[in-house]
């Protein structure tokens, strides 16, 4: 499969429209497009041929940023992947930038997740699972022999779908990680406790219930406090899997807002099936399809004016 296809030329800015209302669609449902009038675009009856899309695109994201002019800091070379016989991803070439928010997007089943936890081997979990290709992380191929994945980990943390806080308080969840790694003492666990939890978002909620059960935490505050545990171990990429899908509105609201700030000191890429979130978080969309990368772009590109009729198709709703 040929690489992931990249703005070349400035393009005209599109009109800037303000961001859809975060509840505007519900948590875990894939969005339709809607035309400038607010209806989904599949059933404006003045546009039925809808021929661009018309999700708005937060203005963070740049005028069609070049992928290629972002330091990469992972990159996946012909990628296959098999469950037993069935192939689940098939010669995926991507590039993800540094300091980027990169979203996966497509149907369910469409190879994203399966791609995402390849970036840290969390497929060798899964038995009868093969891998072929190259995942590489600073030009070094995670897949050689000698890895090791408990570093490997360390260094590319995943969050998941639904908070999963450990049953213990909220400072032995994020001293945790660090205790794994060898840190021992109580004044440096302190600290990590406290940064993890302040660049998650949420010290000046839990500040004083330290030592309360993460379990009665709500479970936006659940999800932050699985962010700050990540962030305790010092990654340089953080992996995200759907991580608003069981999230509230203004919990989602939050976790957004966190991510464009954790993408100054870290590399994000966050599979969504929401495409109003992708647009509005991320620098970079790639769309899946049946375990192919389809396209990979700019979002501000992708969402108005993208390559490949497949991802108009699905993106406007005509499809997934």
């Amino acid at each position: 499969m040929s690489k992931p296809m990249v703005a070349t030329s400035p393009q005209k800015k599109p009109e800037a429209k303000p961001d859809p209302p975060i509840n505007a669609t519900p948590q875990g449902a894939t969005p339709n497009a809607v035309t400038p009038n607010g209806a989904p675009a599949h059933m404006s009856a003045s546009a039925p041929n809808v021929s661009a899309p018309a999700i708005a695109v937060a203005g963070h994201a740049g005028a069609h940023a070049d992928i290629d002019s972002a330091a990469t800091k992972m990159q996946t070379n012909n990628l296959d992947l098999h469950y037993g016989k069935k192939q689940a991803l098939k010669g995926i070439n991507a590039k993800i930038g540094a300091n980027t928010i990169t979203a996966l997007i497509g149907p369910s089943g469409c190879g994203k997740s399966t791609y995402l936890r390849c970036l840290n081997r969390m497929n060798d979990l899964i038995e009868n699972v093969t891998i072929k290709g190259e995942v590489l992380i600073e030009g070094e191929n995670i897949y050689a022999r000698g890895v090791d994945v408990v570093e490997l980990r360390q260094r590319v943390g995943m969050v998941f779908q639904k908070p999963n806080p450990f049953p213990m308080s909220i400072w032995d969840n994020i001293a945790y990680g660090p205790r794994l790694h060898g840190i021992k003492n109580k004044t440096e666990l302190n600290d990590i406790v406290e940064e993890g939890l302040k660049g998650a978002a949420l010290w000046d909620e839990v500040k004083d219930d330290l030592k309360k059960s993460a379990l009665a935490l709500s479970g936006g505050q659940q999800q932050r406090l699985c962010i700050a545990r990540s962030l305790a171990t010092k990654p340089d990429v953080l992996l995200m899997d759907e991580p608003c899908s069981a999230l509230d509105p203004i919990s989602t609201l939050k976790i957004e807002e966190l991510m464009r700030e954790l993408k100054e000191q870290y590399t994000i890429v966050i599979v969504t099936h929401n495409m109003q979130q992708a647009a509005r978080v991320s620098d970079f969309t790639g769309f899946f399809l049946l375990g192919e990368l389809i396209e990979m772009d700019a979002s501000s590109k992708i969402f108005t004016d993208p390559n490949e009729k497949k991802t108009e198709d699905y993106i406007t709703g005509r499809f997934g």
